[in-house]
C-alpha cells in the first residue's frame, strides 16, 4: 500500500496533454465527458457469452459492478473476453482448447488494459479457466483490482436428490454398461443444469472461487452466492467500490497475494476436497508475481490440513449447501480456528484475513462444514505422487477414497479417444492400471481433461476398482484413484512414454509413489529406441501453445512471469 500512489497512474497518459486530443475524442464518442476523463479508469472485464451456463448472466453482473465503480468515483469501462466450456468441450478434440484459453484470457485482458490505459480492474470469471486466467492478469498487471466469481449453478433435482453435471457424465457410463435406459439418460441430461452458473460441486470453478477468497483477491463472503441469487447485486456493487478503494489507497495485488496467501489458497483447496487443477493454476498465478509454488508445497500443506468440508465429488454436498451453511467464509474461519490459515494476510477490502473473519461463527446446525475436532479426514484431499514413472510428480485427489493404492497390469493408450473406445467396449477390468499418454501440455497439445473416461468407469461400476494415470489432467468432478499431470510428459520423453501393455505399475497415494516395475536394462533399451508420437497436426493457437508451454509441474505456463 502506498501513500503516494496516483489513482490515475495509467490513464493520465491519455487524460492529459494537447497531444492526446484525438485519443480523448474517441472516448467522448463512447460516453466520456470531462468528469469521466478526470476520474480513475477501471476496466470491468467479464467472460460473458451465450456459450455456456457458467457465463450466461455475467453481462448483467458486470453492469452492476461497473455501477459500483461509478458510485465510488471512478469511470468504468466494460469489456469481454473468451471462455471455453470444459463441460461442452469434454470428451472430444474441443477440450484441447480449454487450458490454452487460460492464457488467452489473461493475455487478452492484459492487452485491453494496457492499450486503453485503464488504472484498475474488476475481473469477473465464471467457467473453470476464466478464474485462474483473471487472477493471473491481476497478478501480472499488478494494478489495483478485485476478482469477482460469477457464482455457481443451482443443483438440479432428479429422483428427489440434488444432481450436478457429474451425474450426467456418470450416467453416460451407466448407459453404455446397460444399467440405465435411454429414457433415464435423457432425464439426467434434462435435470442437471437448471440455469445460469458454474458447475455445482467442488469442481474446478468452485475450488478456484474458494481460492480467490483465500488469496484475498475476492471480497470475503462473496463467492458462495449462486449465480442467480438476488444478494449477488450487493456483492457486485461492493466489488466495484472495493476496486476504487484499492486505487485510492494504492493497495495492489502484490500486497495481497504473498507467499503466505498462496499457502492459504492451497489450504482451502485441500480442506474442501477440491480440484487437482490447483496444481496447474496456483503455480501459474504465483509465477506472475515472482513466487514459486511447487507440487511439494501442495503436499506439505495437504499433509497438515484436515478435510473440513464434505463436498462432491468425493463427499455428499454441493455448492448451494456451502452457501446455506454460511459460505466460503465459514470454511476459512474453520481453517483459522484449526491453525491452518495465516490470519495476518491482507485482503482486497483493506482488512486482514483475521479481521474479516473475526465475527464469523461456524453454525452448529449443519453437516457441510466441520471443525478440526470432527474432520471429514485428518489430512487434506490432494496427494503428490513421485517415483520411477513420475520423476517430477503427479497429482491425485484422495477425498472419498477407501482404496488408495493398487498394483496392476498396465493398459496403455496413446489418446483419450483410444481409451474411451476400450472403456465403452468393456475391455477394462478390475485391477487394471489405465495409462493415457500424449495428452500433456505439449503432446496433446492442450492437456485435455479425462472426465469422460473416468466418469464412464464410475458409471460402469469399476471406477474405484481400477487406477488411471495420465500426462493429461482431470476435471474437478473426477473421482477414483486417478493420477493426473504425470511429469515429464510422454511427448518430451518422460517415462510414461516407455510403458508397455502388461507392465506392472504401482499407484500408491498413501506413500505418495508412482512406480513402473521394469528392470533398468529393459527401460534403457526402450529409451534408446523411443520416438515420441507426433502431436496431432494443428494450426494457429494450439501450435503456438505447444511451442511455448512449459511442464505441468510448473503450471503449464507459456512465459516465466516474474520468475524469469
Amino acid at each position: 500500500m502506498s501513500d503516494t500512489f496516483d489513482p490515475k497512474h495509467h490513464s493520465k497518459t491519455i487524460a492529459r496533454g494537447a497531444d492526446k486530443t484525438a485519443n480523448r475524442a474517441m472516448l467522448r464518442a463512447v460516453g466520456f465527458g470531462d468528469k469521466e476523463i478526470g476520474q480513475p479508469w477501471v476496466g470491468v472485464a467479464s467472460v460473458w457469452s451465450e456459450a455456456t451456463p457458467c457465463n450466461s448472466n455475467l453481462d448483467e453482473q458486470a453492469r452492476i459492478a461497473a455501477k459500483g465503480v461509478r458510485d465510488a468515483g471512478g469511470a468504468s469501462r466494460l469489456f469481454n473476453t473468451i471462455s471455453v466450456s470444459d463441460g461442452i468441450g469434454m470428451g472430444h478434440a474441443g477440450m484441447k482448447a480449454s487450458l490454452v484459453s487460460r492464457e488467452v484470457i489473461a493475455d487478452s485482458v492484459e492487452l485491453m488494459m494496457r492499450a486503453h490505459c485503464y488504472d484498475g480492474l474488476v475481473a469477473i470469471g465464471g467457467c473453470d479457466k476464466s478464474l485462474p486466467g483473471m487472477l493471473m492478469i491481476l497478478a501480472r498487471l499488478d494494478f489495483p483490482g478485485v476478482f469477482v466469481y460469477g457464482g455457481s449453478i443451482l443443483p438440479g433435482r432428479h429422483k428427489d436428490k440434488d444432481v450436478t453435471i457429474q451425474d450426467a457424465f456418470e450416467a453416460a457410463g451407466a448407459h453404455a454398461a446397460g444399467k440405465i435406459d435411454d429414457e433415464e439418460l435423457k432425464a439426467d441430461e434434462c435435470a442437471v443444469c437448471p440455469g445460469a452458473g458454474a458447475c455445482g460441486g467442488q469442481y474446478t470453478a468452485n475450488t478456484m472461487a474458494c481460492v480467490s477468497e483465500a488469496l484475498g483477491m475476492a471480497l470475503i463472503g462473496s463467492t458462495s452466492a449462486p449465480a442467480v441469487a438476488e444478494e449477488r447485486e450487493a456483492w457486485l456493487k461492493r466489488a466495484g467500490e472495493a476496486a476504487m478503494n484499492c486505487l485510492n489507497t494504492g493497495l495492489k495485488p502484490s500486497d495481497i497475494m504473498t507467499r503466505k496467501a498462496f499457502e492459504n489458497a492451497i489450504a482451502i483447496a485441500v480442506t474442501t476436497g477440491g480440484s487437482t487443477n490447483i496444481g496447474l493454476h496456483l503455480p501459474a498465478i504465483a509465477a506472475e508475481l515472482g513466487i514459486e509454488i511447487t507440487l511439494d508445497d501442495i503436499q506439505r500443506i495437504s499433509d497438515k490440513t484436515p478435510t473440513l468440508a464434505d463436498l462432491r465429488p468425493g463427499g455428499k454436498f454441493v455448492a448451494l449447501d456451502v452457501h446455506n451453511a454460511g459460505g466460503v467464509q465459514v470454511i476459512l474461519k474453520a481453517l483459522l480456528d484449526a491453525g491452518c490459515l495465516h490470519g495476518d494476510c491482507m485482503t482486497v477490502s483493506g482488512k486482514t484475513m483475521a479481521e474479516e473473519l473475526a465475527d464469523i461463527v461456524i453454525p452448529a446446525d449443519q453437516q457441510v462444514i466441520r471443525t478440526a475436532d470432527n474432520p471429514v479426514s485428518p489430512d487434506g484431499g490432494l496427494k503428490i505422487v513421485k517415483g520411477s514413472l513420475a520423476p517430477n510428480g503427479g497429482i491425485v485427489k484422495v477425498t472419498g477414497l477407501t482404496n488408495k493404492s493398487l498394483t496392476g497390469p498396465a493398459r496403455v493408450f496413446n489418446s483419450e479417444e483410444e481409451t474411451m473406445a476400450a472403456v465403452q467396449a468393456r475391455q477394462i477390468n478390475k485391477g487394471d492400471v489405465v495409462v493415457i499418454r500424449y495428452e500433456g501440455p505439449k503432446g496433446g497439445p492442450g492437456m485435455r481433461e479425462m472426465l469422460g473416461v473416468t466418469a464412464a468407469l464410475v458409471g460402469q461400476g469399476i471406477g474405484y476398482d481400477v487406477a488411471l494415470l495420465t500426462d493429461g489432467r482431470f476435471s474437478g468432478a473426477t473421482r477414483g484413484l486417478m493420477v493426473g499431470h504425470v511429469c515429464p510428459e510422454a511427448a518430451v520423453g518422460g517415462p510414461i512414454g516407455l510403458v508397455e501393455e502388461g507392465d506392472s505399475i504401482t499407484v500408491d497415494a498413501v506413500n505418495c509413489r508412482l512406480d513402473l516395475h521394469v528392470e533398468e536394462a529393459e527401460l534403457a533399451r526402450r529409451k534408446a529406441a523411443f520416438e515420441p508420437k507426433p502431436a496431432d497436426a494443428q494450426n494457429g493457437a494450439l501450435t503456438k501453445y505447444a511451442q511455448l508451454v512449459g511442464p505441468a509441474s510448473k503450471g503449464a505456463v507459456t512465459h516465466p512471469g516474474r520468475l524469469g
